[in-house]
């Protein structure tokens, strides 16, 4: 009895010890961020996923100035391979498939928050170097005003005999367009190595004359220019909130399958504010950080450990319309899938654009 007393005595010690180191550290973290006065973001824009209440937050709590470049995932990391010691920004947000590729060019540095054991294993990578905040569902956008008698579409199935123009973006450079592909493919019976159902399924609709050029944004919606986008929810959702009449719009996960995947901050190896840069991803995956990316409509990575509020939880798209979401399972296989996805885009389906 005396020594499982004495060894529970002893691991509340060590735990209590543990959590106060962890404190300091922070402290520690806190007060070299503060120094350093500013934090450099590449890809984070105000309107996306609600960085705006983040950054305001890291201003508010730490006189943390701010100032964010908008550009793709592989813009950011090209980005950071160029610049070098001469940085320009200290972190970006990148599509989950891009974290390993920035890590394979070595141009991350490793930081891992204190809420680190509260991530998926499947959302992060095992030395710190990158870890998803948010999750992203691939969603369908629908101008419901526009369809030219179509009915709205509820599955993928559903974009091959409709009347109205259907957009997915650029996916030589736009992880949302690239998940895009795969959300189709998994849902049609391809995968990670086999994106030919969605490639087969792009080339019916630009054959038809129905795929839009256009990216899916608010803008070229409100033109008329796509009647139903492929998105993220969270932009999807974001996106209908802003439009003029949001009631024209409707957004929902497609019921045949869709891709959950997320977004990662990665750390510049040659960030001039670094502390500043991991103060910014500790932020981001506390509670306030997470509850400020669902008010802007991401499903935060820490969702199951945290109480959100009931006003943001009522924005989110039911928990339903997600049963037959699947994670990335052969990231190494989607990462060269992706990579060969550009030209295998020209060569099927945009050859086939009226």
């Amino acid at each position: 009895m005396k020594k499982l007393f004495l060894a529970t005595l002893l691991g509340s010690t060590i735990a209590m010890c543990t959590a106060a180191m962890a404190a300091d550290d922070l402290k520690t973290l806190e007060a070299a961020a503060k120094k350093e006065g500013a934090v450099n973001s590449v890809g984070m824009p105000d309107d996306w996923a609600n960085w705006k209440d983040t950054w305001a937050d890291l201003a508010k709590n730490y006189g943390l100035k701010h100032i964010d470049t908008d550009m793709s995932s592989a813009q950011e990391i090209a980005k950071f391979a160029a610049e070098k010691d001469n940085a320009s920004a200290d972190i970006g947000d990148v599509g989950a498939a891009f974290g390993p590729i920035a890590v394979k060019q070595g141009v991350t540095q490793p930081y891992k928050p204190s809420t680190w054991d509260q991530v998926p294993t499947w959302a992060k990578d095992k030395d710190g170097h990158w870890a998803l905040a948010y999750t992203g569902t691939i969603a369908f956008i629908v101008n419901k005003k526009l369809l030219h008698g179509s009915e709205a579409p509820t599955k993928w199935a559903d974009l091959k005999g409709g009347k109205y123009k259907v957009s997915i973006g650029d996916v030589s450079t736009a992880a949302q367009a690239a998940n895009g592909v795969l959300a189709a493919a998994l849902a049609n019976g391809g995968d990670e190595k086999n994106l030919k159902p969605a490639l087969d399924l792009f080339a019916d609709i630009a054959k038809q004359g129905r795929l839009s050029m256009a990216n899916p944004t608010i803008a070229t919606m409100e033109k008329g220019e796509i009647e139903v986008g492929v998105v993220w929810d969270f932009n999807g959702l974001s996106y209908k909130a802003k439009m003029a009449n949001p009631d024209d719009y409707t957004v929902l996960i497609p019921s045949d399958g869709s891709v959950i995947s997320g977004y990662t901050t990665i750390i510049n190896k040659y960030a001039k504010n670094p502390n500043a840069a991991k103060l910014a991803r500790e932020y981001i995956f506390s509670d306030a950080g997470q509850i400020n990316l669902a008010k802007g409509n991401a499903r935060p990575i820490r969702a199951e450990h945290l109480t959100l509020p009931a006003e943001i939880q009522a924005k989110l798209l039911p928990n339903e319309q997600y049963k037959k979401v699947t994670p990335i399972k052969d990231a190494d296989a989607w990462e060269k899938t992706s990579k060969a996805l550009p030209q295998k885009w020209n060569e099927e389906v945009i050859v086939e654009m009226k």
